[in-house]
C-alpha cells in the first residue's frame, strides 16, 4: 500500500514540477480538452489515471494533445464561472468529475461535448436522458453509487453487531447527495436500522453534525460526492474523535483514514474516461454513446482505524476484502 501511494505521490509533484502555463499552451493543429475539477491543483490519482488513460489511446499532453485545467478549490459555487471560461476556449471537448461540475458544464454549453469521468446517477440527477442513449452533449461513466447502498449496509452490521442506529451525512448543495441520501433512508428500514440524516451545506457543518449525533448512533454512512471527497480528511478527524466506524463508497475516502468502502474503482473509471475523450475526437457524437457502468468494485478496510476505534475486523470479511490497509 505504502509503495503505491508514494508512486502516486511522486507522480503528481513530477506533474506539478511542470509549470502551469507550459501544460496548457495549445499544441499546433491537436485537439483542445478542458478539465474542470472541483478539488484544488495537486497530486491526483484520478487526473494520473486519467492521463494514462489518455496515453493508452495514443495522446501525450503537450505533443498531440492540450488540456485546459480549471479548479474550484472545493469551491462549488465557483464550478460556473470556470465552467463559462472553458466554453469561451471552444475547445473540443470538456472532462468533469463528479455531479455538480457535470451539471455545471452541461448548463455552460448545449455544443461542445462532455465526458463525466464518474457520476452517481446520470439519469437521476438530469445529466442524461437514459443510459443506453444519452442525448444531447453529455456521456460518460455512472459510478453506481446507489445501486450499491445495500451492499454497504450489509457489510457494515458485519462490521458493528447489532447495528440498530445509523446516522447518514451528505451534501445537501449536490443533487446526486441528495438522492443517495434518499436511497439509503429508503433502504434503512429493510435492513432494521433507524436513520437520523446529518445535511450539511460547508465544511464548517461537518463537526457540529458528527457532534450531534455522538454516542446516539453506532455507525455512520458518508454520501459520496465531490464535496465530501474533498473534505475526506476533516470528516475522518471529526468521525475518529467521536469514535464512529465509517462506511464511504470509494477507497480514496479510506485511504484518508476512514474505516471501510464498498464502489467503483476511481482511477478504473478514469481510464475509461479517456476512451470517450479518443471516440469523441474521431467524431462519435455523446448522444450515441451509451453511459457505461463500472466494471471493477472494490471492498478496502483500514485495520489502524479500526484498532483505532476498538473494532475487530471479521476475518471472514478480511478475506473477502480487496484491500486492507495497515
Amino acid at each position: 500500500m505504502m509503495d503505491r501511494r508514494k508512486f502516486l505521490y511522486g507522480a503528481g509533484i513530477a506533474l506539478l514540477a511542470i509549470p502551469t502555463a507550459a501544460r496548457s499552451q495549445p499544441v499546433a493543429n491537436s485537439p483542445r480538452v478542458g478539465f474542470l475539477f472541483y478539488g484544488a491543483p495537486g497530486p491526483s490519482p484520478e487526473l494520473e489515471a486519467f492521463r494514462q488513460g489518455l496515453r493508452d489511446v495514443g495522446y501525450i499532453e503537450g505533443q498531440n494533445i492540450s488540456v485546459e485545467y480549471r479548479f474550484a478549490n472545493g469551491q462549488v459555487g465557483q464550478l460556473s464561472a470556470l465552467a463559462a471560461e472553458l466554453v469561451q476556449l471552444k475547445l473540443d471537448v470538456i472532462v468533469t468529475p463528479g455531479t455538480p461540475a457535470s451539471v455545471a458544464a452541461k448548463k455552460a454549453t448545449s455544443t461542445i461535448p462532455i465526458v463525466f469521468a464518474v457520476a452517481g446517477d446520470p439519469v437521476g440527477t438530469g445529466l442524461v436522458e437514459n443510459l443506453a442513449r444519452p442525448g444531447g452533449n453529455v456521456t460518460g461513466l455512472s459510478g453506481q453509487g446507489t445501486d450499491t447502498t445495500g451492499k454497504r449496509l450489509e457489510l457494515l452490521q458485519e462490521v458493528v453487531p447489532g447495528l440498530q442506529r445509523l446516522a447518514v451525512l451528505a451534501h445537501v448543495g449536490s443533487s446526486y447527495a441528495a438522492l443517495e441520501m434518499r436511497e439509503v433512508a429508503s433502504m434503512a428500514r429493510p435492513f432494521g436500522l433507524d436513520a437520523t440524516l446529518l445535511e450539511i451545506r460547508s465544511a464548517q457543518d461537518i463537526a457540529p453534525a458528527v457532534a450531534a449525533v455522538k454516542g446516539r448512533v453506532q455507525a455512520l454512512y458518508v454520501v459520496t460526492d465531490t464535496f465530501a471527497y474533498v473534505q475526506r480528511i476533516r470528516i475522518h478527524t471529526v468521525t475518529l474523535a467521536a469514535q464512529l466506524p465509517t462506511m464511504h463508497g470509494f477507497r480514496e475516502y479510506v485511504e484518508a483514514g476512514g474505516l471501510m468502502s464498498y464502489g467503483a474503482s476511481f482511477p478504473d473509471l478514469w481510464r475509461r474516461a479517456a476512451v470517450y475523450v479518443d471516440k469523441i475526437l474521431r467524431g462519435s457524437k455523446p448522444s450515441d454513446l451509451p453511459v457505461e457502468q463500472p466494471t471493477k468494485f472494490e471492498l478496502v478496510i483500514n485495520l489502524i482505524t479500526a484498532k483505532a476505534l476498538g473494532i475487530e475486523m471479521p476475518p471472514t470479511l478480511l478475506v473477502r476484502a480487496d484491500e486492507v490497509i495497515e
